[in-house]
């Protein structure tokens, strides 16, 4: 699948810019109000510019309000609905807390609540294409869950110091998240890698409906010249590449965002290393992202002559 810059920052900041929102809701990180104003402004920004660059990739960003109304049948539709009510439910809460120094339970639990689900429905406009075998075959959900929770986890442990000593909770907390979202990474990496193109029974030979033929080859392209589905269906990595971008991806997305934190840990006076980390980290899930889709193989590309 051809990996649309929009796409990746989207799914990217918007991730990261919930799962802050989630840990904030909980009640996590100082009462102070200059902690307050940056977490709360950063989440909603993270997630305001993720949103607003999902829109980039639309025919016709003018119309995209038609997409709300497909709810009952449509994962995208969903996250739509799901985002603007998310927004607005913390917006409240972060109004509340930054102007009159109230964190209420009330509105943050549900934020928080509201937050993973949007995240779920992010996920699930990928995990519910069964034409695409590595998305719909591996746990997609928990992957993106855990990538968000763990980028929000480590905004909240380079922000909390602001606001004074913030105690090693949001550290441990980061440190923790970090862990969990490697370990899913790894998991999902290694599910989607063996999950192979013809997983759901489909073939070249299934796609021209003679799978009783026997084995059939492409005697000639379908076209004469790269098409859309080409460009944006069959898009093709090479191993290569691919390779030294999962290794960046490793490194920056985790093991260097994971020593950041244990150096944080063990020496509470080094956390504006964390300031480093948050970008260190968004740049690794990015990479993570754009391989998500390069490497991502939709059954269309059969009548090109893939094979698994």
């Amino acid at each position: 699948m051809h990996p649309a810059p929009s796409i990746i920052v989207f799914t990217t900041l918007s991730g990261i810019g919930f799962g802050l929102m989630a840990w904030l809701g909980l009640g996590l990180g100082p009462d102070g109000f200059w902690f307050a104003l940056l977490a709360c402004g950063l989440a909603l920004g993270f997630a305001s510019i993720g949103l607003f660059a999902s829109l980039w990739h639309l025919g016709n960003p003018q119309r995209a309000w038609r997409a709300l109304s497909q709810w009952r049948s449509s994962w995208l539709s969903r996250e739509g609905v799901a985002s603007i009510v998310t927004l607005t439910v913390f917006g409240l809460y972060a109004l509340l807390w930054v102007f009159f120094g109230v964190r209420t339970p009330w509105l943050g639990i549900p934020a928080a609540v509201l937050a993973v689900v949007c995240v779920v429905c992010t996920s699930m406009i990928y995990g519910c294409l069964k034409s695409v075998p590595r998305w719909s075959k591996p746990p997609t959900s928990p992957l993106f869950v855990a990538l968000g929770l763990a980028g929000g986890a480590l905004t909240l442990a380079a922000l909390a110091p602001i606001s004074g000593p913030a105690g090693g909770v949001p550290f441990w907390v980061a440190t923790v998240m970090i862990l969990v979202a490697t370990a899913m990474w790894l998991v999902w990496s290694t599910k989607a890698r063996e999950t192979r193109l013809d997983a759901d029974g489909s073939s070249p030979e299934t796609a021209i409906g003679l799978p009783h033929l026997g084995r059939v080859r492409l005697l000639e392209a379908p076209h004469t010249a790269p098409n859309y589905l080409m460009r944006e269906m069959v898009f093709q990595i090479g191993r290569k590449r691919a390779e030294a971008l999962r290794k960046l991806a490793l490194a920056l997305g985790f093991a260097v965002p994971l020593v950041l934190c244990a150096i944080a840990l063990a020496v509470p006076a080094a956390w504006p290393l964390l300031l480093l980390a948050v970008p260190v980290h968004l740049a690794g899930v990015a990479a993570s992202r754009w391989l998500f889709f390069a490497e991502a193989q939709h059954v269309v590309g059969l009548y090109y002559g893939q094979r698994a």
